[in-house]
């Protein structure tokens, strides 16, 4: 029986932590290589990017296997070098213009290109082996876990006013988490808020801290949830003015409960920053995501788990699974004999359906891969709910 009276608790980090740094330079690359191969006339299907980042003290190193444009390929120090000054890093211990940028980037695998390329009769194949899992709830209208929801919305709206220069005592990276206690299965107070916030003034107390982002805090959580029992760590450390890779190394796809639902659905592993559509570990969940977005949307149910399974080099999925959690209107095994019906699960189904071929990588990176609003240019198209008819229509 699922339980109703708990505590369950989610974190964020801003795009500046560490890890962040890496996710967005990755995937900086993955939009240059779309973007440059449309100017080149490039077949977008033909694209292929796994690019890794390592980010320390004044120091980048750039690594994976890439299929694609020259012009792209030639210009990735300064795109590099672009998204560290977009972030904000101007320190003396990581600097956009100062680090050393090292790039490590080749050709990839025949063996791997075989299996995943269309050739004749053979469709386009998974890029790798794995497991997916897309998840969606009734917790807020972005059908999202509260808690993530909470701590990834004050970490960006701190962002917005460090970028504006509204809060100049404030630094690139940053780390939230959110306590929230559950009556009755939806979430109803905050007991615990951490934030772990760079500044840019080194004797700044943990109080002036306090002071600076607590009406963030404050704006994001329902008024009812911060009460006086809610429980305070802002800065608890004590100090917190070496920030970023220079405080700590940063590494592609280490923050891959932070990307997706904050600990409250399985994961099946793989990250999704640096990766071209063909890998699964980004497409596919994208894809599940979209999926149980949608049956929740539909009134199917109030919480949905579904997990895709695929093999390198096949084309359909070896599995479909669907877990309603008790919350379900529909059988499971219903719904999981209609959704291949009304979405290609294959690679290529995925990129045409969401139109994935595109440089919409970048914006991705920080704050979370879902729960966010579908962009005019095609981003986030994962986050649409345009299958609720479809999915009404078989289950009437």
């Amino acid at each position: 029986m699922t339980r109703k009276n708990y505590l369950f608790t989610s974190e964020s980090v801003s795009e500046g932590h560490p890890d962040k740094v890496c996710d967005r330079i990755s995937d900086e690359i993955v939009d240059a290589f779309f973007r440059e191969g449309a100017k080149a006339g490039i077949d977008p299907y033909a694209i292929r990017v796994a690019a890794e980042t390592l980010c320390t003290t004044n120091r980048v190193v750039i690594a994976g296997e890439v299929r694609g444009p020259h012009m792209a390929f030639e210009h990735v120090e300064d795109i590099a070098r672009d998204a560290i000054k977009a972030i904000g890093y101007e320190q003396d211990g990581f600097h956009w213009k100062n680090a050393k940028v090292e790039v490590l980037l080749h050709e990839q695998s025949a063996d791997i290109a075989q299996g995943v390329d269309a050739a004749g009769n053979k469709d386009e194949g998974a890029g790798d082996q794995g497991i997916m899992f897309g998840y969606a709830v009734r917790e807020t209208p972005e059908l999202m876990p509260a808690p993530l929801y909470y701590a990834h919305k004050i970490l960006e709206d701190l962002a917005k006013a460090r970028h504006s220069g509204k809060e100049k005592g404030l630094g690139p990276d940053a780390k939230s988490q959110v306590t929230l206690r559950y009556e009755n299965g939806k979430p109803v107070e905050a007991t615990q808020i951490v934030l772990s916030h760079q500044h840019t003034d080194e004797n700044l107390s943990p109080q002036d801290v306090r002071q600076l982002v607590e009406p963030y805090i404050r704006a994001v959580l329902p008024a009812d949830f911060v009460t006086s029992k809610t429980v305070w760590h802002v800065n608890p450390t004590g100090k917190f003015f070496i920030g970023g890779p220079d405080g700590d190394a940063g590494l592609t796809g280490r923050k891959i409960i932070v990307d997706t639902y904050g600990g409250a659905a399985p994961h099946g592993g793989g990250a999704f920053s640096g990766k071209d559509p063909t890998k699964v570990d980004r497409s596919a969940a994208y894809a599940a995501r979209y999926l149980a977005k949608n049956i929740v949307a539909a009134g199917l149910s109030d919480r949905a788990t579904i997990q895709l399974a695929y093999a390198i080099g096949v084309a359909e999925p070896l599995s479909i699974y669907v877990d309603l959690h008790g919350t379900g209107q529909v059988a499971e095994d219903k719904i999981e004999a209609v959704l291949p019906q009304i979405m290609r699960l294959t690679p290529r189904g995925i990129r045409e359906h969401l139109k994935l071929n595109q440089p919409i990588y970048a914006r991705t990176s920080s704050y979370g891969h879902f729960g966010r609003k579908p962009d005019g240019d095609g981003g986030f198209s994962w986050e649409k709910t345009d299958l609720v008819d479809a999915l009404k229509s078989h289950f009437r």
